[in-house]
């Protein structure tokens, strides 16, 4: 079929976009897909934990089952759009909105492919799933984690997938992300005696204690990376004594870090470190170190192998480019899928998500779509 004929993802992406769903809101947003996915024949359910609206969607039985998953949440607009953030205006070919970029146009061009290879292919010998959630900008705890553990319990089973995170840098389809590192964010606090700084032998300095905590940190080579890994790095984002007086001793002082990691280490490992590192710190100075876990990502990695390579091959007949496979950037939910089946990430560029004005080209939506559907086609022709 004459891609010209095919189906259009540019209008479900601005209904996608023009449902104001904000963590954890689906606004709507789950609605549109709901009804795009059952009129193509796939067997719709929404699944709801605490706050959080999912929706899983099949169509056929058998296996193997692909999957094509991602979120419609978005995070805040905040201020200063040239347009109305939910708007989903067209000018001169950009399409601008919140989840323009990150990622309600993938999700849109998933869909439109989807429909475009059963009209040309007819239902796949085996099955066409989707997995979308509302709280992947948030906790991230009751959407694709508890979705796909209540599904596995039901038997349920994934044996690949695709999310539609925004992975590409400089041009659309130049990179695939095959894993992701993990994140630690730790928040230590120093308690010490508050005095005046004329005497400090009455007082013990907080802050002493915690730039030392810091320091050695910061001095330690976690690693030199691992396969498909670059190294480890932690970095101290904030201190924070709140002092307004130059001849006081603060009583407390807090510092806040993150690590990002490879598959060398585990949140539980590197959080143990640090704990031990600070309290003897804290200990040699006479203070008192208390640490706070604030949230971690475990770290993913899909082996290179035929399904990275079936992708690639559906990228470079879509965009004429042969991809990179990288495990830079942040998290995403693709770190819970892959305890369920292989998984990769590729969607548009990542350059104004999360930004003021985010955008995309509608051409780059477009030929998303006919890469997804090169994936569907070479997948099923396995």
């Amino acid at each position: 079929m004459d891609a010209r004929t095919h189906t259009d993802p540019i209008p479900l992406a601005q209904a996608l976009i023009r449902r104001p769903s904000v963590t954890p809101e689906e606004a709507g947003a789950l609605d549109v897909a709901e009804s795009a996915l059952a009129a193509l024949g796939f067997s719709v359910r929404r699944m709801k934990f605490g706050l959080v609206d999912n929706l899983y969607a099949r169509l056929g039985t058998a296996r193997p089952n692909f999957c094509f998953a991602g979120h419609v949440d978005v995070v805040p607009p905040g201020a200063g759009w040239s347009v109305d953030p939910f708007a989903a205006e067209v000018r001169e070919g950009v399409l601008i909105g919140r989840g323009a970029a990150d990622m309600k146009t993938a999700i849109a061009a998933m869909i439109a492919a989807t429909e475009n290879f059963l009209i040309t292919h007819g239902e796949p010998k085996g099955s066409i799933s989707f997995l979308l959630t509302c709280d992947e900008e948030g906790p991230a705890l009751e959407g694709t984690k508890a979705a796909l553990e209540a599904l596995t319990a039901e038997g349920e089973a994934l044996d690949h997938c695709v999310v539609g995170e925004p992975t590409s840098e400089a041009r659309v389809g130049d990179v695939i992300k095959n894993g992701r590192r993990g994140s630690l964010n730790v928040v230590i606090a120093m308690e010490g005696k508050q005095g005046h700084v004329a005497y400090p032998h009455r007082a013990v300095n907080p802050v002493t204690a915690l730039v030392e905590t810091a320091s050695a940190l910061k001095a330690r080579t976690l690693d030199d990376g691992a396969p498909g890994f670059d190294p480890s790095n932690l970095e101290v984002t904030t201190i924070d004594v709140g002092n307004a007086a130059h001849n006081v001793i603060a009583g407390r002082a807090s510092a806040k870090l993150n690590i990002r990691f490879n598959t060398k280490h585990s949140g539980e490992s590197l959080f143990a470190w640090i704990k031990e590192t600070a309290e003897a710190t804290a200990a040699k100075h006479g203070a008192r170190a208390s640490l706070t876990l604030v949230s971690q990502s475990v770290p993913f990695y899909t082996d290179p192998g035929p399904f990275t390579d079936l992708v690639s091959k559906a990228v470079q007949e879509a965009f004429g480019v042969a991809p990179a496979l990288t495990t830079t950037g942040g998290t995403s939910d693709a770190r819970y899928i892959r305890n369920y089946c292989p998984v990769v990430e590729l969607g548009l560029r990542n350059e104004t998500a999360h930004m003021v004005d985010e955008h995309c080209a509608v051409e780059d939506v477009r030929t998303l779509a006919r890469c997804y559907e090169a994936v569907l086609r070479r997948y099923f022709a396995q």
